[in-house]
């Protein structure tokens, strides 16, 4: 029971920080990307936040002999820069200027930004089904 509970207090942690720091805005996503006519730096200060947070973290986090909630650590350990992550970046970072929404923020949305946020999720959703069929054997 202590798994469901942590991975909710985390997701409403994660929300909750996304809605107060208006990353959930496109419209203030936009300007922070619309560096040459009307650029909004606030979101340079969250994202510096987020760094610095997740840095501390990993150095805390690390030095303990295990996971609370697992077994082991999972940690990343691809470490190359291949065409699949340049494109996948390429893809990520167009459709968070088009949009003005990333992943998390558009989950968050899902509670109130009716139609549109409802319509970014199950393209998501449509998007990542089709790339898992068309590259089943490649994964």
């Amino acid at each position: 029971m202590r798994i469901p509970i942590a991975t909710f207090i985390a997701g409403l942690l994660f929300g909750v920080g996304l809605t107060i720091s208006e990353m959930t805005n496109p419209a203030k996503v936009m300007a922070f990307l619309d560096i040459f006519r009307f650029w909004d730096p606030s979101l340079a200060f969250v994202m510096g936040g987020a760094l610095i947070t997740t840095f501390i973290g990993y150095q805390w986090v690390l030095r303990k002999d295990g996971p609370l909630f697992a077994e082991k650590f999972r940690l990343p350990t691809k470490q190359d820069v291949d065409g699949r992550l340049i494109g996948g970046a390429a893809l990520f970072g167009i459709g968070w200027g088009m949009v003005g929404l990333c992943p998390g923020p558009a989950i968050a949305n899902l509670s109130f930004a009716g139609n549109n946020g409802l319509i970014f999720v199950l393209s998501m959703l449509a998007t990542m089904a089709a790339f898992k069929f068309l590259n089943r054997e490649k994964v």
